[in-house]
């Protein structure tokens, strides 16, 4: 009786490769926007790789976010390391001269003060003299006493202090691993976005950008006309405003706060610190860095916010559109702000 055999399955080539390696990025990064299915499926059209693609970035841009978030967290836990270890040391070295100090008074007691002060007063010659003398004793005895007190109290304060110091250690180790993890998930997702952009041909991927670059440049010539009604209610937002403007068409790098590159939560901090107002880091810090207010009442310097994470943020500048720092190979632009689900507003100032 003849064995059945499998056949043999024929490799992918060309175009039907094309498709399987679009097919499994999309489905394992982007179930959401390209849902698997255990049978074959038709070639993904440009739009929804764009569609898979901008679901990456968004992945990509959380994962900035808490980049950010752990690199200021370490940077400011090494900071206090460091204060905590030189505070230590100052403290080290008082601790020293007051035992060189407590020696000294040791060294003095023991060279006098072997007898009983009623032995010494029945010998002496002249117990005048001595009488002072023990006076004497008595007021170096009190200063003695409170130096073993103080040296005892610098090295309780000592110990705090390395205790401290290893705690803050702890937490720059911790920062630092976080910093590691969310720098391996943002290049990841990057790169699956670029794996997924590689599966276009030349001329998809020449279409694909002149489509994007259109419609960025069409939603700022809507706005351009209008944009110029949008007062800033005071100088300081005015400023952030034109620092926004100024950054147009420089390029979205993850975690670059300009002055040549930005990503998103770092051109509003930049745009701010140019107006004299320190913002932190993060989109989740910045939308507490201020006043929540309405989407009804946004004027020209406000936060935007996207996302339920609060992972992304924009600057208002009035009549519905944001200078923000959308995502790789998309410059700074001019945006709707509802273009993205909206989060909340923070007014700075």
């Amino acid at each position: 009786m003849a064995a059945h055999r499998k056949p043999r399955q024929r490799p992918h080539t060309g175009s039907a490769a094309r498709t399987a390696a679009t097919l499994a990025f999309a489905g394992a990064a982007t179930a959401a926007v390209l849902p698997g299915s255990a049978h074959a499926e038709p070639q993904p059209t440009p739009t929804r790789i764009k569609a898979a693609v901008d679901r990456l970035y968004h992945d990509a841009e959380v994962a900035t976010e808490q980049y950010n978030g752990a690199k200021e967290e370490a940077t400011a836990a090494a900071k206090s390391l460091n204060a905590l270890r030189d505070e230590a040391a100052r403290r080290t070295e008082r601790l020293n001269a007051s035992r060189d100090a407590l020696g000294s008074l040791a060294a003095a007691e023991y060279r006098t003060g072997g007898l009983d002060p009623a032995v010494q007063l029945a010998l002496s010659s002249d117990p005048d003299q001595y009488l002072q003398r023990a006076s004497y004793v008595e007021r170096a005895a009190d200063r003695q006493a409170a130096e073993v007190s103080n040296v005892q109290r610098q090295v309780t304060e000592i110990a705090q202090l390395r205790t401290e110091a290893k705690d803050e250690l702890a937490a720059l180790t911790a920062r630092r691993a976080d910093l590691k993890k969310h720098r391996t998930t943002v290049r990841a997702r990057l790169a699956d976005a670029q794996k997924l952009l590689d599966t276009l041909s030349p001329a998809e991927r020449a279409e694909f950008e002149r489509a994007d670059a259109a419609r960025a440049a069409a939603r700022a010539d809507r706005s351009a006309p209008r944009l110029g009604t949008a007062q800033a209610p005071n100088a300081r937002a005015a400023e952030a405003v034109a620092f926004a403007y100024g950054a147009l068409g420089k390029p979205y790098v993850w975690g670059a706060t300009g002055p040549s590159s930005f990503d998103c939560s770092g051109l509003t901090q930049a745009a701010w610190r140019s107006a004299g107002v320190s913002l932190p880091r993060t989109t989740y810090t910045q939308i507490n860095a201020g006043r929540h207010i309405p989407r009804s009442e946004l004027v020209p310097g406000d936060l935007v916010f996207f996302y339920s994470g609060v992972s992304h943020v924009g600057l208002y500048i009035g009549d519905g559109q944001m200078i923000h720092a959308p995502h790789p190979g998309a410059p700074v632009r001019i945006a709707p702000i509802d273009n993205m689900p909206f989060a909340g507003a923070t007014r700075v100032a």
